[in-house]
């Protein structure tokens, strides 16, 4: 427990339309080098699933030759990607908004619902 009486468990949740409450993922799991910064891919999941036009979204760092790597976005939304690049410039620093969004259908997940991450990396 935190000094508040909190217990902090780095899980990400949504509050949608309904007053119903989603838990989304994880707080800052997987980490994305790109430019000499590190950075939490749930950080940049948290701030797109904000956006109205996002139902799901999942981060990751794809290989790049100048920056190490590349955040790229996949969402389940009917946003445009360059409406969301501009939506996450906003809100974080210039270095995590994502430089390129895909719109998929769905997003691969495993047995237990958890986004293969590795498989959408094959898709970069």
């Amino acid at each position: 427990l935190g000094d508040d009486g909190w217990y902090r468990t780095g899980d990400v949740a949504v509050i949608d339309g309904g007053g119903m409450h989603r838990i989304v993922g994880r707080e800052s799991v997987d980490l994305i080098k790109s430019g000499g910064f590190r950075i939490g891919a749930g950080e940049i999941e948290t701030v797109l699933l904000g956006h109205a036009g996002v139902q799901e979204v999942a981060v990751i760092g794809a290989p790049d030759q100048d920056l190490g790597q590349r955040i790229v976005a996949f969402v389940v939304g009917d946003a445009q990607p360059d409406e969301l690049i501009d939506y996450v410039a906003q809100q974080l620093s210039a270095h995590k908004r994502p430089r390129e969004v895909r719109i998929v259908d769905s997003l691969p997940r495993n047995a237990m619902g958890k986004v293969l991450k590795k498989e959408l990396a094959q898709w970069v």
